[in-house]
């Protein structure tokens, strides 16, 4: 699905209704360059990494490119990580029809995350394995970024006007209330390690199995109250670009946002990688896997990060320095910021709902395939589906229009996920 498949007649030739689709629309997409580099010392041999250049959204369309990285921190074995890294990218493309335009694509992509993650996390625990993994996937088309993450690993971008922007979420019990509050809802129990004689010591965890984590993809021993559904953020950035670091914890328990781009600024993408996770094994020690995936954004021929100009205030978390998204006409006040040429947040989302996840309220109704499931894709009958608005297995079937819709083992999945069935 990422680019290539089996050799069958017509395959990598253009649908004529696509060109003129495009050609009525008069897409012009901005094609930076996307330079990349990864690092990694290894302790548990738990990490991995999936970077895939050029991918195309249409078969064999030149013009339909993609990139794709992403970083697996598995944790009680790697077979959740190795799992994911060959299966999540497919399980997100066969969400979105194929006859999109661009725009229509990424609106569809943030749906499309979550039912890839929540697919890949069914097919997994189906097979009975216990380990699980975090997951941060990155998908660059043009300027357009959209982050998905489940875990403690992250990402963070540096634009190229100095600004710091967090583009993915914690999804460690220990730092998140609203997750914790969840879980227990959810048939949960949320404590600390019970030492003896009363003594609790460490970070809260999810009971039974003692996980740190509020949502992973796999830990079929923990509960599926820990679920694979991501937070989901899309930006754009500014003609100049920008560098994206992504990082598993092994970094992030040693530096902060700022440390690591102070350390690597100026470095090539490979370097600044590299340079990232000395630093932090140097301040930490080898405490566990430290992986780092660095991804320069560049305007088309500059082949070295541009240098921003040096800050007098120190940066913190600028989530409200984004340029929202506006279909309104533009005011003096609107003229300023695109002067500025601040990151425009398009989309964001972090709900563990999976029905407000998948709805329409997002994305229009011809983003939805027909006649499928919503997160696994079979096919089903009219009449089969269960909407995705329902609140058991035994709802009313509806007609696929009035979707998204459920196969019956999804929706099982979505009522364990809301602690209406406890594993």
């Amino acid at each position: 699905m990422a680019g290539g498949g089996e050799g069958k007649k017509g395959e990598g030739m253009v649908p004529l209704a696509l060109l003129l689709k495009r050609e009525l629309s008069n897409e012009r997409v901005e094609r930076p360059d996307v330079l990349h580099g990864q690092a990694s010392q290894v302790r548990k041999g738990e990490d991995f990494t999936l970077v895939k250049i050029d991918c195309q959204r249409v078969p064999g369309d030149g013009f339909s490119t993609f990139s794709a990285f992403a970083l697996f921190d598995g944790h009680n074995g790697s077979q959740a990580a190795i799992y994911s890294k060959e299966n999540l990218l497919n399980n997100i493309l066969r969400a979105i029809p194929s006859n999109l335009s661009r725009e229509e694509w990424l609106a569809a992509l943030p749906r499309a995350l979550v039912a890839g993650f929540v697919r890949t996390d069914k097919d997994f625990i189906d097979k009975a394995h216990f380990s699980g993994t975090t997951v941060t996937l990155v998908i660059i088309d043009g300027l357009v970024v959209t982050v998905a993450s489940v875990g403690d690993s992250r990402c963070i971008l540096e634009s190229a006007e100095g600004s710091v922007y967090y583009l993915s979420a914690d999804h460690r019990l220990e730092s998140n209330e609203e997750e914790v509050e969840r879980v227990i809802a959810s048939g949960g129990q949320v404590g600390r390690l019970n030492s003896g004689g009363g003594v609790e010591i460490g970070p809260l965890r999810c009971w039974p199995g003692g996980l740190c984590l509020s949502r992973s993809i796999g830990d079929l021993d923990v509960g599926e109250f820990i679920v694979p559904i991501p937070h989901v953020k899309q930006v754009k950035l500014s003609n100049a670009g920008g560098r994206l670091i992504i990082s598993s914890d092994g970094v992030w328990d040693a530096l902060t946002a700022e440390m690591a781009i102070k350390c690597s600024r100026g470095l090539p993408a490979d370097a600044a990688a590299s340079q990232i996770v000395k630093e932090a094994v140097q301040l930490m020690g080898l405490r566990d896997d430290t992986t780092c995936i660095v991804v320069d954004v560049l305007p088309p021929e500059k082949l070295t990060p541009p240098v921003p100009p040096s800050k007098k205030q120190g940066r913190g978390i600028f989530k409200f320095m984004f340029r929202r998204k506006s279909c309104e006409t533009s005011t003096h006040s609107d003229r300023e910021l695109s002067e500025a040429d601040l990151v425009e947040e398009i989309f964001e989302d972090g709900s563990a709902k999976l029905a407000q996840r998948l709805s329409t309220y997002h994305q229009s109704h011809n983003t939805f395939k027909l006649f499928a499931c919503a997160i696994c894709q079979v096919g089903m009958k009219p009449g089969e589906g269960i909407s995705i608005n329902s609140t058991s297995s035994k709802h009313r079937r509806l007609r696929p229009w009035d979707g998204p819709l459920l196969c019956k083992s999804c929706q099982v999945k979505k009522e364990a996920m809301e602690g209406k069935r406890h594993s």
